[in-house]
């Protein structure tokens, strides 16, 4: 089952890569509208969520005390190198610590914001949430891609 985890965290992350690859650095920091996000602003929140519910996966709470989560959200502009090392961390911790479980860890008890689940729901919870936000990427890249957008996946017929 940490395969199959496994396997679907890194299909986002490419996704996510992609994306970003495709898109100019204004776009990276475009935001489309008032309490929209842009792209980096995404990727900022990913990195925050990612290392707060990783670190420390199967012993502590998955939502740090360390964490700020509203400046996750605060509009800054950031640089294409700030923003591919906020990806970056945030799918390291990730990948850390998925590297450590076994398949019989998957049904020990976790605890996301005083919330008890299962190991193997937290994963499916975090896969939920980064594939929700990586479509909002891939969503945010084709709309300022003005065209030029080349598809991360099957092209519809027209």
């Amino acid at each position: 089952m940490l395969k199959e985890f496994s396997d679907d965290f890194a299909k986002y992350k490419k996704i996510g890569q992609q994306t970003m690859a495709q898109v100019s650095d204004d776009a990276l920091n475009h935001v489309p509208g008032a309490d929209l996000n842009s792209i980096a602003i995404i990727v900022r929140h990913l990195n925050g969520n990612l290392i707060s519910r990783f670190t420390d996966f199967l012993t502590t709470d998955g939502e740090k005390n360390w964490r700020d989560r509203d400046t996750e959200f605060s509009e800054v502009r950031y640089s294409r190198k700030e923003v591919e090392e906020f990806w970056a961390k945030g799918w390291e911790a990730l990948e850390s610590a998925l590297a450590e479980l076994r398949d019989e860890d998957l049904q020990k008890t976790v605890s996301i914001k005083g919330n008890l689940m299962t190991a193997d729901a937290a994963l499916c919870r975090a896969l939920a949430h980064i594939a929700y936000h990586v479509g909002q990427m891939v969503l945010l890249g084709r709309v300022t891609s003005e065209g030029q957008w080349q598809y991360l996946s099957t092209r519809r017929k027209r």
